[in-house]
């Protein structure tokens, strides 16, 4: 896992705020993909090499992000703890009395 002075600098390469979903972060990554892109007629000297920071930055904060974007359900909590569903059901646990 990358460390926050990486993924800093992958936020400010891609010109990102603290609050960016996995949405804002491909939108950030077409357009500054498409200004630097060598085959798109810029005439940067470095348009390779900018366009590998950007990649590196895009996978860096894809997987940065993906990884604390999970939504639980209450579904998904009852498969794994059938003792929560009957427990919010019937008002207690099946040992509670003992």
């Amino acid at each position: 896992m990358a460390n926050f002075d990486e993924i800093d600098r992958a936020r400010r390469l891609l010109d990102l705020g603290d609050a960016a979903t996995l949405k804002d972060i491909k939108r950030a990554y077409r357009q500054k993909a498409f200004q630097h892109h060598p085959d798109r007629g810029g005439r940067e000297p470095r348009g390779e090499e900018m366009m590998k920071e950007l990649n590196w930055a895009y996978q860096l904060l894809i997987e940065y992000c993906g990884n604390y974007s999970y939504s639980f359900k209450e579904e998904d909590v009852d498969r794994a703890y059938p003792e929560e569903r009957l427990k919010r059901r019937y008002g207690r646990g099946w040992f509670d009395g003992i």
